[in-house]
């Protein structure tokens, strides 16, 4: 896995002045050591290597330190690790937390490597236990400056460290979260570093100071003579000076370069804060970045971080939604003009339905009272159609009996007519018995008349038989005409009679139709009485409803007189709140927001 390149020796390279630190506070000792001429020439030497051991042991135990401390950057520098977000994040807390250890670190080192040189020195170079005390009066007064000047280079350092983890992909929300302000000591830091910038050349001072006191009141009391003493005196004023005035003007040096640090340290972030403040003051507001910081000055770059990350998606959002009102507020005022007219026309419109309700209530009255109208003819016509479906079931009787009657009669017609018939061969039979008695009497008459006298009553008889023939073939004549009258009239009976019998059927099938018909029409008229009924109740209810909601659309008359004028102040409002829109807009876009890589 090849690692990336921003990260590849990051680590050795944070870590990096500790070892400078480290150094220059044993080079400051080593030139005390050599410059001061408070130790015995014998023991300069010894105490210079042991400082050296003591300044390699704490390098390489330092190193081995690092390694632990930093096993995920370094892993990552490596390649070993991939560039994850979580490696990232675990990377961050490891380099955050680094120059407190570092600090710690290289005070605890320089306590042990001053006890340790201590208790050496005195043995190697044979010199009192008192100068043990010395090392380690050294030690104290040039360890804390020394670890806090190791301190404060590895916080710029580290912060460069935690800005490139940063840019290989973090978001500043996962920065914060990765590495939360918890605990506040900057107060205590600046106490300490106070008390280190006064105590260490203080204990350094007075260390030689002391030393030089005792050393010129040890020649004094040795001294016999006068001018001895006056050389001693000499020689403390002028000898010694210009050693310990480089040696001052080191620590001097030291302690200005350390302040100089701690002074960046603080101002570095707040100056960076302050800038980014005055951008989005003038209305320039960038992506929100990560200003890293330690203890106090972190919190307020980690709230100034949120609020940039905030103020960001505020005025993102605050944009679109000055954009979408703006919009928004010109749709509501066309359409609450629309609304305006709509009002308008809607109360002129419920005026015209209330006073159409109005006439159609008075319509339902007249509809009820019409239809109470209905229903008594209704009830008539029943009654009517009943006493209708009487008579005709009355008549189809009637007619049933005439039917009846009818047959009878033609049945009669026809006896007659055969009885007719019979009269007349009678009437032929006589008929011809008459005409054979004419010729018989006429042959009688004649018979008579030749006989005489003898056949003159016998001529009388058969003269009378003739005239009676011939009166009964007058008779039988009449009779035939009176048979043929009788059988013409007859036969005019039967069809007369054949035609009142399909005469009457066709009244009877009438009769039963009709009484058919008026039944069905007696259905209908109890179902239009039912429903008439039906309808007049309706009515009356529907007149009760008219009512309802003549008073219902005078009430909604009001309601829409009301809406009306609500619509003109709504009118008005959306006029006002789409002043305040486009002041919005204005206001929003006052600031500019830059869009952020990818």
């Amino acid at each position: 896995m090849t690692p990336p390149r921003e990260l590849r020796g990051l680590a050795r390279w944070t870590t990096r002045p500790r070892v400078l630190g480290s150094c220059v506070g044993v080079v400051l000792a080593l030139v005390h050591i050599h410059l001061s001429h408070t130790l015995p020439k014998e023991g300069r030497l010894p105490l210079s290597i042991l400082g050296v051991c003591a300044l390699a042991l704490f390098l390489g135990l330092g190193g081995l330190r690092d390694g632990r401390a930093l096993r995920t950057l370094i892993a990552l520098g490596e390649g070993r690790l991939p560039s994850t977000p979580e490696h990232l994040r675990r990377a961050l807390q490891e380099v955050a937390a680094m120059p407190g250890v570092g600090f710690w670190f290289a005070l605890q080192g320089w306590l042990g490597g001053t006890v340790l040189v201590a208790v050496s020195f005195p043995l190697l170079a044979h010199v009192p236990w008192t100068e043990g005390l010395r090392v380690v009066l050294m030690g104290l007064s040039l360890g804390p400056l020394s670890s806090m000047l190791v301190y404060l280079m590895l916080v710029r350092r580290s912060r460069v460290t935690l800005e490139r983890l940063v840019a290989e992909g973090l978001s500043p929300l996962e920065v914060l979260a990765a590495l939360p302000p918890r605990r506040m000591h900057i107060r205590r830091r600046l106490v300490v570093f106070t008390a280190v910038a006064v105590l260490s050349p203080s204990l350094f001072i007075l260390d030689v100071a002391f030393t030089r006191t005792v050393a010129v009141v040890d020649a004094w009391a040795q001294a016999t003579t006068p001018q001895e003493r006056e050389a001693i005196l000499v020689r403390a004023r002028e000898g010694e000076g210009a050693p310990l005035g480089l040696l001052a003007g080191l620590v001097t040096v030291l302690i200005l370069g350390t302040a100089a640090l701690g002074g960046t340290a603080l101002s570095e972030p707040l100056r960076a804060i302050t800038e980014d403040a005055t951008r989005i003051a003038r209305g320039e507001v960038r992506p929100p970045r990560v200003i890293l910081a330690e203890d106090e000055v972190w919190a307020t770059s980690a709230a100034f971080t949120q609020m940039q990350v905030q103020l960001v998606q505020a005025l993102s959002q605050l944009r679109k939604a000055g954009i979408q009102i703006s919009a928004t507020t010109e749709q509501l005022v066309a359409t609450s003009t629309e609304q305006e007219v709509g009002a308008d026309e809607q109360a002129g419109a419920l005026n015209a339905t209330s006073a159409t309700t109005e006439q159609l209530a008075r319509s339902a009255q007249q509809i009820a009272d019409n239809a109470e109208s209905v229903s008594a003819i209704a009830e008539t016509t029943f009654g009517a159609a009943q006493a209708g479906q009487r008579g005709a079931t009355a008549f189809l009787g009637a007619m049933q009996r005439m039917k009846h009657d009818n047959e009878a009669i033609a049945d009669a017609v026809v006896r007659l007519n055969k009885r007719v018939q019979q009269i007349g061969k009678v009437v032929e039979f006589i008929n011809e018995i008459a005409d054979k008695s004419d010729l018989l009497a006429l042959n009688a008459e004649l018979e008579g008349t030749k006989a005489g006298e003898v056949g003159r009553g016998f001529s009388l008889v058969a003269a009378e038989m003739r005239r009676l023939a011939e009166n009964v073939i007058r008779s039988t004549k009449e009779i035939e005409g009176l048979i043929g009258e009788i059988r013409d009239a007859t036969n005019a009976a039967v069809m007369a009679t054949e035609a009142g019998l399909k005469t009457t059927e066709l009244g009877t099938l009438l009769a039963a139709q009709v009484d058919d018909s008026l039944g069905l029409i007696l259905e209908l008229a109890r179902q239009t009485s039912h429903a008439v009924r039906s309808i007049s109740l309706a009515t009356l209810q529907q007149q009760t409803g008219t009512d309802q909601l003549a008073a219902a659309m005078g009430d909604i008359l009001r309601v829409t007189e009301q809406n009306a004028a609500a619509t003109k102040q709504m009118v008005a409002a959306n006029a006002d709140l789409s002043t305040l829109a486009h002041d919005l807009q204005h206001v929003v876009e006052r600031f500019h927001v830059e869009a952020g890589e990818g």
